[in-house]
């Protein structure tokens, strides 16, 4: 199931790398920022439970996905951007086994817990 699960989530990378291809961005533009969202974790500066609530907030595909669309229908090229970057950044997370985080801790994911085997 791991391997399906991990097929998945680069077949929607690749959909974001589709979703990036056709806005008017320099190619580089999705390397230099691909790790950006990232930044989300900064809230775990702030404790556990305002960490797991930016990290979440800063990869999940829902949120990403209405960014997008709220960019593609009012035609906001720049908002279709970031977008696609949270969206191809929070698969790319997926298929390296990062999850969502709960509010214990960093390593508690909706996937697992970082670092065990959670075939």
């Amino acid at each position: 199931m791991k391997g399906l699960i991990t097929l998945e989530e680069l077949m929607m990378l690749g959909l974001g790398l589709y979703l990036f291809s056709v806005l008017d961005f320099a190619w580089w533009w999705f390397p230099l920022l691909i790790l950006a969202p990232d930044l989300g974790m900064l809230g775990y500066l702030l404790g556990d439970r305002i960490g797991a609530h930016t990290y979440n907030l800063f990869h999940h595909k829902g949120v990403a996905i209405a960014i997008y669309l709220t960019g593609a229908y009012f035609s906001i090229p720049l908002c279709q951007l970031v977008g696609t970057i949270l969206f191809s950044h929070a698969a790319l997370d997926r298929a390296l086994g990062y999850g969502l985080k709960y509010e214990k801790g960093f390593k508690y994911t909706h996937l697992g817990q970082i670092g065990k085997n959670n075939e």
